[in-house]
């Protein structure tokens, strides 16, 4: 089995920061691509920004310049550093990570339970 935990959510003011981490553990052979993606109230989930494994990045336009994702392999760990926080960015966070659980195994994608970001005065 393998999970995935996300922690660091919480209400903050608007223009503050938050870091959002999310630990894989269980019986992981290999990681592969790790996200977060968010899902606001009324609103479909959407990505937020990738990592592959060697490091690149990829980002949503809406959060650009403003949040960082990092990886920590050998920790099997996921970051989101959230700078200039919006009321807009208001939402469910959560990590997924493409894992195989075995040398022949298939890429399987699984998520963490998310962690509530609530940017508010």
């Amino acid at each position: 089995q393998v999970q995935l935990v996300e922690s660091g959510g919480g209400l903050v003011q608007p223009g503050g920061s938050l870091r959002l981490s999310c630990a894989a553990s269980g019986n992981i052979f290999s990681i592969g691509f790790m996200g977060w993606h968010r899902q606001a109230p009324g609103k479909q989930r959407e990505l937020v920004a990738t990592i592959t494994y060697g490091g690149s990045t990829n980002y949503a336009d809406s959060v650009k310049g403003r949040f960082t994702i990092s990886r920590d392999n050998a920790k099997n760990t996921v970051y989101l550093q959230m700078n200039s926080l919006k009321p807009e960015d208001t939402a469910v966070y959560y990590c997924d990570a493409m894992i195989k659980t075995g040398r022949g195994t298939f890429w399987g994608d699984y998520w963490g339970q998310g962690t509530q970001v609530t940017v508010s005065s």
